[in-house]
């Protein structure tokens, strides 16, 4: 009874994780600044149903633990379970819900081999997932970008609006989508999402900039963006796997720019 309560309680836990990036949180793949970028997307009923699908599940959990497991597999030196490395990660970062997530995905391998993968994957996290088999692989994927555009393309500080479109003859394997913001003052401002698989097709995608101060911008930590009157570049990439990584099964299907001006 315990373990199936323990199953029941992971699956949810990791529907929660999954439903957070369908929501559009920006995935963690790497250490950006806070995000000025957001993703704007209307769920379907089949992307709903994200309760068996441990891919995106995977690639969120892994961005924000991979540093602290390697950690803990470094300091501790043999680990006999699954069930104590999870621990030790929940413990360390004092989340009940990475260590369940941790234990889901550790059962599909075992911990030998869990940690094997952990070390292979060099802080890549979609191919530590495509590794553990929990994302799918497509090295003759590709992606052509048919327009990209940005509205208003003048205006005070506040929301624009970026449009892009694209095409795909072969569909695309899982990877990302990053946005990248050239500002006045040359501080960066980046996001990423995750890109599921897709079959061949056109798509659409909406995302928000919000080009304004970070009330929550501590400038003690460090300098922050002020979105100073001027001129700004927006680049976007579509990659299979993480943009710029050396890894397998990553490349850069295609690139746009567009650019707006804010005034006040």
């Amino acid at each position: 009874m315990k373990g199936t309560a323990f199953v029941i309680c992971g699956l949810l836990l990791t529907e929660a994780f999954a439903v957070s990036l369908l929501n559009q949180t920006p995935v963690n793949t790497h250490q950006r600044t806070p995000s000025y970028f957001r993703q704007i997307t209307n769920v379907s009923p089949q992307a709903a149903k994200v309760g068996v699908d441990l891919c995106p599940t995977c690639i969120q959990f892994t961005g924000q633990a991979i540093d602290m497991l390697l950690n803990i597999i470094l300091q501790s030196g043999v680990i006999g379970s699954c069930g104590a490395l999870c621990s030790a990660l929940a413990q360390k970062t004092g989340s009940q819900a990475l260590g369940a997530v941790c234990n889901i995905l550790c059962d599909v391998v075992g911990v030998e081999e869990f940690i094997k993968l952990i070390q292979k994957a060099d802080l890549d996290p979609i191919y530590f997932c495509e590794l553990l088999k929990t994302c799918p692989i497509k090295d003759d994927g590709d992606a052509k970008i048919t327009s990209f555009t940005v509205s208003p393309q003048s205006g005070p500080q506040g929301t624009f609006n970026l449009d892009l479109e694209f095409d795909s003859k072969n569909g695309t394997g899982t990877g990302e989508l990053i946005l990248e913001c050239e500002t006045v003052d040359h501080l960066p401002v980046s996001g990423g999402f995750i890109t599921e698989a897709q079959p061949a097709g056109q798509y659409s995608k909406q995302f928000n900039l919000k080009a304004e101060p970070d009330p929550n911008c501590d400038p003690s930590q460090g300098p922050c963006e002020q979105w100073l009157p001027g001129n700004y570049n927006v680049k976007i990439y579509i990659c299979n796997g993480e943009c710029g990584s050396k890894h397998p099964h990553s490349q850069i299907y295609d690139t746009a720019q567009t650019s707006f001006t804010i005034t006040q």
